[in-house]
């Protein structure tokens, strides 16, 4: 199983210890960008594909761990363009 799939897998199982790189990891190896904030992006980041649409996320501060409602959305933006 590649690193990818494994974290499709633990994405899917919709963990409460989620990380920032895992996800950010996940996303790149699916095909999405990130795109530089500008100077008023606070902590919002976004993500770009080629054929799927934009995904913008907020990132966990102070600490690295992705909210629920966070993974849960990105599922369903993923499972939706077939990408997982």
């Amino acid at each position: 199983m590649s690193r990818r799939e494994k974290l499709t897998q633990r994405l899917l199982n919709r963990p409460r210890d989620f990380t920032w790189d895992e996800l950010t990891g996940l996303l790149k190896g699916l095909g999405y960008e990130a795109v530089k904030p500008g100077k008023s992006g606070g902590s919002r980041r976004r993500f770009v594909h080629k054929t799927a649409p934009p995904i913008t996320l907020h990132k966990p501060h102070p600490g690295n761990i992705v909210k629920r409602y966070v993974i849960d959305d990105v599922i369903g933006v993923l499972r939706q363009e077939e990408l997982i």
